[in-house]
């Protein structure tokens, strides 16, 4: 058997088969060879199926990475090139439809997830905004608490807003909003239990 390399220039071109045989038994100069014969055709059908550039050129390589590593074609059931266009599209599809359904699990998990919303306290004890008993409650907070809360539930402002506008860290904003808003629960519960006594 000849051990020269397959590339040399006074080798004639070699077809797919051979080149396939030649791969199968050990010499790998033959997948560059295949590389240069049919990149071109598996990058042109991956950039069609997914339509990203960079995402055509990994399956570009794990294609040629697939060819070498795994004896999955068969010469007897037709040529190279229709066998790499049929694993191409195969493998594109593939990752188009993995993609599309990572992305209707981010959509679902989006849906069913809604982040601690800290006006949700609020939004059970401070029902009736213009009542006398809201309002009472609120007078009893800090004059700090009673800013943040009144920007934050009566003016829309987030709290990292409200850090800028009052010039104070986000976290010092954080922890009155807090504290003032469990205050004002308990005074609220406090006013209600007087109430019903």
């Amino acid at each position: 058997m000849d051990s020269a390399p397959l590339n040399q220039p006074d080798y004639a071109p070699q077809s797919d088969i051979a080149l396939w045989s030649a791969l199968q038994a050990g010499h790998t100069d033959a997948l560059g060879q295949l590389y240069d014969r049919h990149a071109s055709l598996v990058y042109g059908m991956s950039l069609k199926v997914l339509g990203n550039t960079q995402e055509a050129e990994d399956l570009t390589q794990d294609i040629f990475v697939k060819l070498a590593k795994q004896a999955t074609y068969d010469p007897r059931r037709g040529s190279l090139r229709t066998f790499l266009m049929i694993l191409t599209r195969s493998r594109a599809i593939d990752r188009v439809r993995s993609r599309q359904s990572a992305h209707r699990s981010k959509q679902r998990w989006k849906a069913d997830y809604s982040p601690p919303n800290p006006s949700l306290l609020v939004d059970d004890v401070v029902e009736g905004e213009q009542s006398q008993k809201v309002k009472a409650a609120l007078a009893q907070l800090s004059a700090q608490q009673q800013q943040i809360l009144h920007l934050a539930y009566y003016e829309g402002f987030t709290q990292s807003a409200i850090a800028e506008r009052l010039d104070a860290p986000l976290g010092t904003v954080k922890a009155r909003a807090r504290r003032g808003l469990l205050k004002l629960r308990k005074i609220l519960q406090e006013t209600g239990e007087q109430a019903n006594g």
